[in-house]
């Protein structure tokens, strides 16, 4: 699903990112950035940090995965640590990946997937509520995400093997939850947003970076950058 994006010269404008198999749009979700305006994250160090403070002074790609077990959330979060971080600095734009399980987790899942931009958690889920992120999968109606590039029984198996690794009464988040993207800020203004219809259903990250004002990327084996 996707989400309003700011014209450049008027109000803003809906804009439909994907089309479902059935090719028909998606209805834009309604997205109320103030009903999370009370809510907070956790940092790797198990503080708490004011949700609204992440988009406060600069404009934010705000990414929400599933769970840290979730084989399309690592394969995704995996190419969005190829975003070189001069990047988003040069565009003054913060990309912050949120998660919902407990902080404890957050440095194996970045050593994992290879990611070295911010990061927070969300175990009481909280943001994921407020912002009305999707609970329960629609496998027929999303296209699958450029970025997934395991097969779903390959994919199976890497999570279950990550999970026989992790200790097995930890949380690392609830399977029926989905999650989203988010470009805000700065202040309470939402750009754009796109909620996940199903475990497959990524907003592009090379859509998110153009509609944030960030050189895009070549996601291939391909060294080279593709500029806007």
């Amino acid at each position: 699903m996707s989400a309003s994006l700011e014209n450049t010269l008027e109000a803003p404008q809906i804009v439909q990112i994907k089309r479902s198999s059935q090719n028909q749009p998606y209805p834009p979700p309604v997205i109320d950035i103030k009903a999370a305006e009370d809510c907070s994250v956790v940092d790797r160090y198990g503080r708490k940090i004011s949700f609204p403070s992440l988009y406060k002074k600069r404009k934010a790609i705000l990414i929400f995965v599933r769970h840290f077990l979730c084989y399309t959330c690592k394969e995704y979060v995996e190419d969005l640590a190829k975003i070189p971080q001069k990047y988003l600095e040069d565009a003054g734009v913060r990309l912050i990946v949120i998660g919902q399980s407990i902080h404890d987790h957050i440095q194996g899942f970045c050593a994992l997937a290879g990611y070295t931009h911010e990061i927070y958690t969300d175990p009481t889920r909280n943001v994921y509520k407020s912002l009305q992120m999707k609970q329960g999968e629609t496998f027929h109606q999303a296209v699958r995400s450029p970025h997934i590039k395991s097969s779903t029984l390959t994919g199976i198996f890497k999570s279950m093997w990550n999970a026989m690794k992790s200790p097995v009464f930890d949380f690392q988040g609830d399977p029926g939850q989905q999650g989203g993207a988010l470009i805000i800020g700065p202040g309470g203004k939402l750009h754009f947003g796109h909620l996940d219809l199903n475990r497959f259903d990524h907003a592009p990250i090379n859509l998110l970076l153009q509609l944030a004002g960030v050189k895009t990327v070549d996601f291939s084996n391909k060294p080279e950058v593709i500029d806007i």
